[in-house]
């Protein structure tokens, strides 16, 4: 069956980076456009950035745009988020997806000092 799992969330400071890498299993991968999800405390799911099949096409939420850079390695089977200038208002529980369809179990980001 489909399987997502991130990684790479923690604690870091304002200003700070951190990676997130989310491992796909159960389909085939380099077929399917990929999404960044979030959720704050309290606050309904906000998407991220997307990023097409062959990953030369991305696009991204005004909120993290110049400081968040989607990727992905279709042979390893693997989504990223580069995550630079975090700020406060980063802090969420990151989720990978297929776009528009199954996501995986989230990875806490939280921004403070």
């Amino acid at each position: 069956q489909v399987q997502l799992v991130e990684s790479g969330g923690g604690l870091v400071q304002p200003g700070g980076s951190l990676r997130l890498s989310c491992a796909a299993s159960g389909f085939t991968f380099s077929l399917y456009p990929m999404t960044w999800l979030r959720q704050a405390p309290g606050k309904g799911l906000e998407w991220v950035s997307d990023i097409n099949s062959g990953g030369g096409i991305t696009r991204y939420a005004d909120s993290v745009k110049g400081r968040f850079t989607i990727s992905r390695d279709n042979a390893k089977g693997t989504l990223y988020l580069q995550m630079n200038s975090l700020k406060p208002e980063d802090t969420a529980v990151y989720y990978c997806g297929q776009t528009g369809g199954v996501k995986g179990q989230g990875t806490q980001v939280t921004v403070s000092s």
